[in-house]
């Protein structure tokens, strides 16, 4: 016999007030969080809400740190002042912060437990794929999308871009990994106020100090792989004062060459030496100004998938932002970022079979400006209005120098020297305006809906002659008027949550897109030439999500689809022969040309199951595929059908996890790119993690236990090598070891 206890929600009331003044806090949000539940406190700082005599709720404020409380009538809450958040653009908290269709990953399990690369941020991530060129450069692609189709920022609006057209050096290479303290994703063009959103924005946070650490703190931590005798070292020191506060972090990266499953080396070698230091201002308890620098100096990285190595590269980027909160009772706050980064990248064919017939040395620049600036309005207590500005202006320089020793099988006596334009001194500007509204309009439902305007101006300086015949002899300066707009729905209620949202992304075409003349930037051999004719890319998507929180176990899926219109993709043109050594197979290059119609569908979903207090598992699903509905063949570089299998026990000092992932076969290839179908495959990593005393943690792993030999569908292959040919393997078994000590 089962007895069902059916105990019957009622309104219950309660005040929040400052801990220090005493004083009553309006504009928190009070979440219940058994049923998603939400209501705000007013002026007085008093709330009601329908719950459950003992359910926990959680108040956010954007001043306040966020607290858990147990619910009970006539409940006095106290909350602590916070720092000032400058590096998040997500709230989950507040249903008029959120963002429609986002994620928060929080990645502390593999902090302590393995010497991160980038690629190790969004490899087990649903719905992720990784471009990866060598160990170094590599990439995450998102569903379809890839590159600047996805918006990939750092602490919320700043921006490191590549020097290279191959992408040696993408903005995920100026990082120091350690320092990341989360990712947040939002999945779509489902928000206008963090600059253009074709595919979804990724914003790798930093971490900050908060107010209750006053004093000096630090922390050293290393780490060792043994698959390329891989050796990081990091440090960092914190001191905090009620009105200022500094902050440096630094990291030293020494990888070697590693061996895949098969026990053939790969070259993958690469040495890095990062620093950053954040100093912030406190003039007021609602008001902060931090400063930001960080600089990345790169040394001799290998790039086995492209036909160069890098001797160096370094970068820099200076950021400044300042947020001034509750300024009055209808503007909520204002806030401010500025930022100029710069990189100095050159590449060359050293130590290539090529190098006897051709030395090729590129040294290339980026330059990029950006800020923004935003007010958010407080029109009511179950309203919020965000309106702003933001801008990216970019410039890129460089040449390739050529010095040719053998020319049709003969030594010359004299070697001839050639230069070739790279960027011919390009510029991309993009100034943006956008206004976003979030509304309460039920105790369970919030809905979202904005607008965004992006006016592009774009231009090349020093065109190369044969680029401008190929164009009728003239290249205009262009510009661009792009809209975007988005909309979405949001129901909460017992555990239960489902979002319906619609969003339009426009992407104006990149430099690359543009203006590359005749240079090897992509999986394939050959020369691609851009287009300074193309039409911005539009990807019109749908996304429809839900979740549901039982007692032991959590579930959620969500399904999409995107109406792709004026997709660029560099197609084969018969009628452009190939530039440089012509007689080399392919000897016709591709172009960059707009798709007039294409699709993307798939689906995510993820299961987790608290099995005890110490033990639970974990599994997501993913597949995404994608058609060029023109010529009706699938998109090319596509990931394909991928689960992850988790389990994990944990107990006061001690954690182990166990993870398994499975990636299917990629059989839907695109023809007409020449895009080869790959082999399905599995591995299985172990970690541990132990924390003997406090802030003592100490990690191991081995990865790919079974010395699986594969490679990824989006692997670049092996260029420019006499020994190796084919995709680009994966590691095999690998060894870790980290220690962390935090004071």
């Amino acid at each position: 016999m089962t007895t069902v206890s059916y105990t019957q929600t009622v309104k219950i009331r309660g005040k929040i007030v400052d801990e220090a003044t005493n004083q009553p806090i309006e504009n928190v949000t009070i979440k219940v969080l058994k049923s998603n539940a939400f209501t705000i406190s007013n002026t007085n700082g008093e709330f009601e809400i329908q719950g459950i005599d003992g359910d926990l709720i959680e108040l956010s404020h954007v001043s306040y740190k966020t607290k858990n409380e147990k619910l009970t009538n006539n409940l006095i809450i106290k909350l602590e002042l916070a720092q000032i958040e400058l590096n998040e653009i997500i709230v989950t908290a507040n249903p008029l912060k959120d963002i429609s269709q986002s994620v928060v990953i929080n990645d502390a399990e593999k902090r302590i437990s393995q010497p991160r690369s980038v690629g190790h941020l969004f490899r087990d991530i649903k719905g992720f794929g990784i471009t990866k060129r060598g160990a170094y450069a590599s990439e995450p692609v998102f569903r379809s999308f890839k590159y600047e189709q996805l918006n990939i920022q750092y602490d919320g609006g700043f921006k490191v871009l590549n020097a290279c057209p191959n992408r040696m050096d993408p903005i995920t290479t100026h990082v120091i990994p350690e320092e990341i303290e989360k990712i947040e994703i939002v999945k779509g063009p489902f928000t206008v106020r963090f600059g253009q959103n074709f595919g979804g924005i990724i914003n790798l946070v930093s971490k900050n100090p908060t107010k209750d650490q006053f004093g000096l703190h630090g922390s050293v931590e290393g780490g060792y792989e043994t698959n390329g005798n891989n050796l990081v070292t990091g440090a960092s020191l914190l001191y905090v004062d009620k009105k200022f506060d500094i902050l440096f972090n630094g990291s030293y990266r020494d990888f070697g060459d590693y061996e895949d499953g098969n026990g053939t080396e790969v070259p993958s070698s690469f040495r890095t030496t990062d620093y950053s230091v954040k100093v912030g201002l406190n003039p007021t308890d609602n008001q902060r100004l931090q400063l930001s620098w960080r600089q990345s100096f790169g040394r001799d990285i290998d790039h086995a998938g492209l036909p160069m190595d890098s001797p160096y590269d370094d970068s820099f980027l200076a950021g400044l932002d300042y947020k001034w909160n509750e300024i009055s009772e209808k503007v909520e706050s204002f806030s401010a970022k500025v930022f100029h980064s710069y990189v100095d990248h050159l590449m060359t064919n050293e130590g290539r079979p090529n190098f006897m017939m051709t030395f090729s040395s590129s040294p290339v620049e980026v330059w990029t400006t950006g800020g923004k600036a935003e007010i958010v309005f407080r029109p009511s207590d179950n309203s919020r209005i965000f309106a702003g500005v933001d801008a990216n202006l970019i410039s890129r320089e460089g040449d390739r120098t050529r010095i040719v020793k053998i020319m049709n099988g003969t030594v010359l006596p004299n070697p001839r020297t050639f230069t070739d334009k790279i960027w011919q001194d390009a510029s991309l500007n993009d100034v943006g305006v956008f206004t976003e509204g979030k509304f309460k309009v039920s105790d369970n439902t919030t809905i979202t809906s904005g607008i965004r305007a992006d006016f592009i101006s774009a231009s090349i300086d020093d065109p190369a002659q044969d680029f401008l015949d190929l164009y009728g002899g003239e290249i205009s300066d262009k510009t661009e008027t792009n809209v975007s707009a988005n909309a979405a729905i949001k129901y909460q209620e017992n555990g239960f949550q489902t979002q319906f949202a619609i969003g339009r992304g426009v992407r104006t075409a990149n430099m690359i897109e543009r203006y590359i003349n005749h240079f090897a930037v992509g999986v394939d051999p050959f020369e691609y030439v851009g287009n300074p004719n193309l039409k911005p890319e539009v990807n019109t998507q749908l996304e429809l999500s839900f979740s549901k929180n039982f007692k032991a176990f959590e579930v959620s899926a969500s399904v999409f689809h995107s109406f792709l219109s004026d997709y660029i993709q560099p197609i084969v043109n018969e009628d452009i022969p190939r530039k440089f050594m012509p007689t080399t197979p392919p000897t016709v290059a591709k172009q960059f040309m707009n798709v007039d119609k294409a699709i993307q569908t798939g689906f995510e979903f993820s299961l987790y199951y608290q099995a005890t207090d110490k033990l639970q598992f974990t599994s997501d699903f993913s597949y995404t595929q994608a058609e060029n509905k023109d010529i009706n063949e699938p998109l090319a570089q596509i990931p394909p059908f991928t689960t992850n299998l988790g389990a994990k026990f944990e107990d006061d000092i001690f954690w182990v996890a166990l993870n398994s992932r499975l990636v299917g076969a990629q059989n839907r290839i695109s023809d007409s790119f020449m895009e080869q179908e790959t082999p399905g495959f599995g591995t299985m990593d172990l970690r541990i993690g132990l924390q003997p005393y406090r802030g003592f943690s100490v990690g191991a792993a081995v990865f790919n236990i079974f010395d699986k030999t594969y490679y990824e569908h989006l692997n670049f292959s092996f260029t420019n090598s006499d020994l190796l040919s084919g995709r680009i393997l994966e590691p095999g078994r690998n060894f870790t070891a980290y220690i962390k000590y935090k004071f």
